[in-house]
């Protein structure tokens, strides 16, 4: 789950000019999230999060772009571990995960900014993955299948 969140979470700040704790905890909140302030703060720690000027005098959290790499490490290894298979139906990849983590490894994917894809849903074990053509359908599922070592 800290992993879907720490996702969210950068989802956010890059969606909104996010610049206190209690902002963030709100958002995560209408999210679906159950949060406190002293969770958010230790995920702006492990995120390394840092506050960004605007100009204006205002601030907003942004990533710190050294920490990208690290990031991608993170979620390579939930897409490992939570990995069982993967299919494709035309522009279609189907991935089948341990049960529970189909969140979690969607997420990883999402982080990995492949052009292809044009959208991601998962349920409880399985992501569908719609890719923008058949031969670009092959081309991340050969990547994907790359990263989990298949």
């Amino acid at each position: 789950m800290k992993n879907v969140r720490h996702k969210k979470i950068l989802e956010l700040i890059d969606k909104y000019d996010i610049d206190t704790q209690d902002e963030l905890c709100r958002l995560l909140l209408e999210e679906g999230f159950s949060v406190t302030q002293a969770t958010v703060s230790r995920d702006i720690n492990t995120l390394h999060l840092y506050k960004k000027n605007l100009g204006n005098g205002r601030q907003k959290y942004a990533i710190d772009a050294d920490n990208d790499h690290e990031l991608d490490e993170k979620f390579k290894r939930v897409l490992t571990d939570g990995f069982v298979s993967i299919d494709m139906a035309q522009n279609i990849l189907v991935i089948k995960t341990v049960s529970g983590m189909a969140m979690a490894v969607a997420a990883a994917v999402d982080s990995l900014k492949y052009s292809e894809i044009v959208g991601t849903i998962a349920g409880d074990d399985t992501i569908m993955m719609a890719i923008k053509t058949v031969e670009d359908t092959r081309i991340v599922m050969d990547r994907i299948k790359s990263i989990i070592g298949v």
